[in-house]
């Protein structure tokens, strides 16, 4: 509907049409979410430091591993994540080192 609104009317009634019917929802965006990794990433680059995630440990059968991740961002000592995959194991472990490095500056 819209792509047919463009396309016929051009780029100024596909936009009053989308705001008239959704301009609501776009208000109550602030931002998209960062995940703690990206946010994690963007500090470290920020900063000049080096920013890896070492893998301490997989435990558990095949079908259900657990896996313990260290951040480690030079200059700082490393912080330990854990989780069923190895991406929410980097990612709990970046989201707590952000939470330790807010609670302590």
């Amino acid at each position: 509907m819209i792509a047919a609104l463009y396309l016929d009317s051009g780029f100024e009634t596909a936009r009053a049409f989308v705001t008239k019917f959704w301009g609501d929802a776009f208000e109550d965006v602030k931002s998209a979410p960062r995940d703690a990794k990206t946010a994690l990433q963007e500090w470290a680059a920020a900063r000049k430091r080096g920013l890896s995630y070492v893998m301490i440990k997989q435990t558990g059968p095949e079908h259900a591993p657990h896996f313990m991740i260290d951040a480690v961002v030079d200059g700082y000592p490393p912080v330990r994540g854990e989780g069923g995959s190895k991406r929410d194991a980097q990612r709990a472990a970046a989201a707590a080192f952000l939470q330790e490095r807010d609670a302590h500056g």
